[in-house]
Formats: C-alpha cells, sequence, structure tokens
C-alpha cells in the first residue's frame, strides 16, 4: 500500500470535491471524442458518396473519377474540406471583375487652356490654338457659335459633338472634351491640333502632289469616310479646308458641323448642305432625299483638287455650278440620269438636242484633256465618283477596292510621306478664297436653269448662292 503524502488533506469534503472535478474533467473529454468521431464518420461518408458520383458519367454510367480542381494557389496540401470550401467562396467573391463607368461631372473652365494663336473662322465656329496649362500639350480650342440660337443649344453643334463622341478612327479628328466659359454660350471643343489642312498646302505648293502621294491622302480620306458610313454618319462638307494633315503624313476628317444620322430609307433633309464647289448635283436640282453618294460626290471634286492643285468646279452660284459641272460631265439624259426630271429644280432645266445621245459607259468618262496624267484606271474612279447618277457612284467600300490604289505607283507610305513646314504662329495669316459652307436655318434660294445652256436668266446674274452673295458691276 503506497504511503500517503504528507501534504494530502485529511478532511473528506475537500477530497470528495476534488474527485468531482476529475469526474467532469473526462465527460468532457469523452464528449468531445465522441464528437470528433461523429465528424470524422460524416465526413468519410461525404467523400464515399462524392467518390460514387464521380465514378458516374452524366448517364449514369461508370466512369474515370475526374480530376480534382484546386480552388486556390493559397491551398496547402492538407487542408480540410471546409477549409477548401471556404477558400473557394472567397476566391469567388474577389474575381468579380468590376469596370469603369461614366458618371456625371462639371465640364472643366477655359481657363485651363491658354490660347496661343488664331487659326480660322469657320460656319459654326472659330478655332484657335491653345495650350493644356495642366500638360503642356498643344491642342484645338474650337468656339461653338451661338449667337443664332435662340431657341437653345444650336442643333449643329449637338450634332458635332455627336457624331465626334462616336467617330472614333485614326482618320477622324479627335474630340477629347467639351470645356465651358464663364457664360452659358461659351461652349469650346478641345481636339487634337494638326499642322496642316490640305487647301492651305496647295495653295502654297508650287507643283501638285505626286500620284503615290496622291493615293496615300485619298486612301485615307475615304478609310475614315467608310467608318462614318458604316456608322450610319453623313459628313455633308467635305472639302479639301477640313481635312486636316500632320507632320506624320496622317490625313484626319474634321469640322462636322453639317454631319448628321441617317437611315435607310434616308429621311427627308435640306437640300442646302455642302460648300457650293463641292455640293452634288442632285443638291443643286433640289433633292431633299440623298444619302452618302452626295460625300462620295465630294470626294471626287477633292481627287480632281489634288490633281490640279485647283479647285475643279468653281462656280459662282448654284447656276453657275450647275453649267460648270455639266461642261465637265456632259448634260443629262434618260441612260446616265434616270428620272433626273422629277427634282424640282429640274423642270426649268433646258437641255440642248444632243442630250438625247446615248454616251459610252455608264458613267462615261471624264474627257481625258482634263486630266492628262492620270491612268486609265485613276479616270475610270474619278468618272465614276463624279457620275450625275448617284447610284452610279462607288461606295467608300467599293472605292476602297479599287484597282487604282494596286497600280504602279503604289501608295507612299505615310513614314515617307513629305513634311512641310510647321504654320503653327501664323495660323491667323489662313485665307481661303473658297465659299462658305450653308448656314443653319438659311433658306433654299428659288432658282431657274433655263439659261444653263443658253445664257438666258439665272446664268451668271449675280444671284445669291449659299453661304454668300455675288455682286456683279
Amino acid at each position: 500500500m503506497a504511503s500517503k503524502s504528507r501534504w494530502a488533506n485529511d478532511d473528506p469534503e475537500t477530497e470528495a470535491i476534488i474527485a468531482q472535478q476529475k469526474r467532469e474533467k473526462e465527460e468532457k473529454r469523452r464528449a468531445k471524442a465522441e464528437k470528433q468521431r461523429k465528424l470524422d464518420e460524416a465526413s468519410k461518408a461525404r467523400q464515399a458518396r462524392q467518390d460514387a458520383n464521380n465514378a458516374q458519367g452524366p448517364n449514369g454510367e461508370s466512369g474515370p473519377p475526374t480530376k480534382r480542381r484546386r480552388i486556390s494557389n493559397d491551398q496547402e496540401a492538407g487542408s480540410s474540406d471546409a477549409e477548401v470550401v471556404r477558400v473557394g467562396q472567397k476566391q469567388k467573391r474577389s474575381s468579380l471583375l468590376r469596370f469603369p463607368v461614366g458618371v456625371w461631372g462639371p465640364c472643366r473652365h477655359v481657363d485651363n487652356f491658354e490660347r496661343l494663336n488664331h487659326i480660322e473662322e469657320g460656319s459654326y465656329g472659330w478655332v484657335s490654338r491653345a495650350k493644356d496649362i495642366s500638360t503642356g500639350e498643344v491642342v484645338a480650342l474650337k468656339k461653338l457659335k451661338l449667337d443664332n440660337a435662340p431657341d437653345g443649344f444650336p442643333v449643329t453643334g449637338l450634332r458635332e459633338i455627336q457624331t465626334l463622341m462616336e467617330a472614333r478612327h485614326a482618320n477622324v479628328v479627335y474630340l477629347r472634351e467639351v470645356v465651358m466659359g464663364n457664360k452659358l454660350d461659351d461652349v469650346f471643343l478641345v481636339m487634337d491640333f494638326l499642322e496642316h489642312d490640305l487647301k492651305a498646302l496647295l495653295d502654297e505648293m508650287r507643283e501638285p502632289f505626286l500620284p503615290s502621294e496622291i493615293k496615300t491622302v485619298l486612301l485615307q480620306v475615304v478609310g475614315g469616310l467608310e467608318f462614318l458610313h458604316s456608322q450610319w454618319i453623313m459628313h455633308r462638307d467635305l472639302k479639301t479646308s477640313n481635312l486636316l494633315m500632320n507632320n506624320r503624313g496622317e490625313i484626319k476628317i474634321a469640322d462636322f458641323g453639317m454631319a448628321r444620322y441617317y437611315g435607310d430609307p434616308p429621311p427627308k433633309l435640306t437640300q442646302l448642305v455642302v460648300t457650293l464647289w463641292y455640293r452634288a448635283p442632285e443638291l443643286l436640282l433640289g433633292a431633299d432625299k440623298y444619302g452618302t453618294e452626295i460625300d462620295m460626290w465630294s470626294i471626287g471634286c477633292i481627287f480632281g483638287e489634288l490633281l490640279t492643285k485647283e479647285p475643279l468646279l468653281q462656280g459662282k452660284n448654284e447656276v453657275d455650278q450647275v453649267s460648270k459641272i455639266f461642261a465637265l460631265t456632259g448634260p443629262p439624259n434618260s441612260q446616265t440620269w434616270p428620272g433626273f426630271r422629277s427634282l424640282p429644280n429640274a423642270k426649268s432645266l433646258r437641255l440642248p438636242s444632243t442630250s438625247a445621245a446615248s454616251s459610252a459607259g455608264n458613267p462615261p468618262l471624264l474627257p481625258r484633256s482634263r486630266f492628262p496624267y492620270l491612268t486609265n484606271s485613276g479616270l475610270g474612279l474619278l468618272s465614276g465618283l463624279l457620275a450625275l447618277n448617284p447610284s452610279s457612284r462607288p461606295t467608300a467600300q467599293q472605292c476602297l477596292a479599287h484597282p487604282y490604289f494596286l497600280e504602279d505607283p503604289r501608295p507612299k507610305p505615310k513614314e515617307m510621306f513629305p513634311t512641310f513646314p510647321s504654320k503653327a504662329g501664323m495660323e491667323r495669316k489662313r485665307r481661303h478664297h473658297t465659299p462658305e459652307a450653308p448656314k443653319r436655318g438659311q433658306e433654299a434660294p428659288e432658282l431657274d436653269f433655263a439659261g444653263v445652256f443658253g445664257g438666258a436668266p439665272g446664268g451668271d446674274t449675280g444671284e445669291a448662292g449659299a453661304g454668300f452673295t455675288l455682286r456683279l458691276g
């Protein structure tokens, strides 16, 4: 029998308490062990059911067990199923993608830009060269003309902002932001600054562009226009002064003051669009339903201007413009332009008797004497673009695939395009002897084309044209 410790308490009550505490600890230990045993059994049963399910195919057939997917890179070997599930849920929550969305906020003030010099004034705004004070970048700052807008913000300004925001293309001028001045009618468009416009370059060049350079310019302009047309946007004022170029040989379409969306079938539109020298004949004859064909006519006029260094059709007014068009293309007839007599202003047109004769080709080729250095393929493209019948003109997409751009000389790479002295600081000297674009709200004049081929009324009489009035002594 073991000897009793000398520190033991001989009190029976104390010994009873100690014995009770030992029994309670032993019961808790057994309960914890039993709970852990049940958890292990449940886990084994769950694993067994999962293995049984994995051993069957989608139709209940037996198949190889699927490979266990690792849910997280942080999962370590030996982690329990509960930990795997928790890590997977956490990983799933953190993998949600969040996309930035536009938020409403105030426009920046125009005082954030330092205006350097004036460039030019157009029909729908004043353009200046400016510098962003925060970044030091040189930009083009266009102040919209809101003087003649008693009904609120003009629709031309809204269309320009809307179309520029949608037309994100390498050959369309980039609209950075819209800024405000101190008054509600001080609205400015901040765009990328480009050093030149084609009109100023053609006026100052001693020789016209080389054929390879003309192809480079045309491909870029038609490429930008094809994107606009694919977005259901008509520019409606294409001309060389609205085509900007930087010193890297990049051409960008600018000035969207007359641009607008259209549909199919085209809605009823105003006929008073496009600067006079680049206006299609159907517009001059009063058409109020038209499509992208009017832009392709303007491309033809620009093509001819690049070849000759001078505007191709410089009419003094609408009647004189029609006369010059028919002198180049020949008078219309039922073969070259079916249905032209249904246009409002065509009823007064007195055609010569020879106009009924059928012409070779449809559309007929333009006179070779006007473009002696143009290849046959190039003359065919120019004749198609300047076809009297709108449906005979190629689309922008067809124009890009024309054989003219595949024959020698090939288009010159932009990197090899010649550079020109920058006009930065001298933009105020730009003066283009070109009629202005029609202004919004201006009514189309009543025209009489009876004297186009005979010198009767309506010829060179000094009547009002679109955007200007010619006075003869």
